[in-house]
């Protein structure tokens, strides 16, 4: 039997390049595609794919959090990351959330088949570009997390803190998260106090520097 593959990205012709050269080079099958992290939980946890390739930076769910969520529910599911970013803070938070390799997109395709035959081994692929002492190190700071850090604040908490950023209003995140305004204002209330930001504008310039977001993905 096939490994069965979800891709997930917010760009439709990376996802289509991706389905035909893994369908017809690799002889693998991909089960189902993604727009945003939220509609990639949802597949993951339906169909139950042995690898799912991820997009770091997705509108309204980021693919750190789409990962988490993932892992923890469906933790056979292994998880590659595919982005633009090579900064420590993506790859750091990427492997933190639980994702077994990462690449970068400009990576050759053969590269990429190279790491999905890992992860389907149990081992962690990180591609090149990657440096690993520098992704070791930030990985020991997360795990040592202090009061400001993604992981002081719930999963809801971080949801919030990304639509947000990306300059959705209340209303707007009130009925994407089907709550009312008043709860996502009491979000934002708790995720300001724990951060110790107050402002909308910083809470966007944190969202982007912890990789929530960001203003080129």
């Amino acid at each position: 039997m096939r490994p069965t593959i979800l891709i997930a990205d917010d760009h439709k012709i990376l996802r289509d390049g991706l389905r035909s050269l893994l369908e017809q080079h690799c002889n693998l099958q991909v089960v189902a595609e993604a727009e945003d992290g939220r509609t990639a939980v949802q597949l993951a946890v339906k169909l139950r794919p042995d690898v799912a390739i991820m997009d770091v930076g997705m509108p309204g769910l980021n693919g750190i959090e789409a990962t988490r969520r993932i892992v923890g529910e469906v933790p056979r599911v292994k998880v590659i990351a595919l982005s633009m970013h090579s900064d420590s803070k993506y790859v750091g938070s990427m492997l933190k959330a639980g994702a077994a390799g990462y690449l970068l997109k400009d990576c050759a395709f053969e590269e990429l088949e190279s790491a999905i035959h890992a992860v389907l081994a149990n081992r962690v692929y990180l591609g090149k570009g990657i440096t690993g002492v520098v992704v070791d190190d930030y990985v020991r700071q997360l795990s040592a997390a202090d009061a400001s850090s993604p992981s002081a604040l719930t999963p809801r908490e971080r949801e919030v803190l990304q639509l947000l950023a990306e300059g959705q209003t209340t209303k707007q995140i009130a009925l994407q998260l089907h709550v009312s305004a008043k709860t996502v204002e009491t979000h934002r209330m708790h995720i300001m106090d724990r951060l110790e930001l107050h402002s909308v504008a910083e809470l966007t310039k944190y969202a982007i520097r912890e990789g929530f977001t960001s203003l080129d993905d």
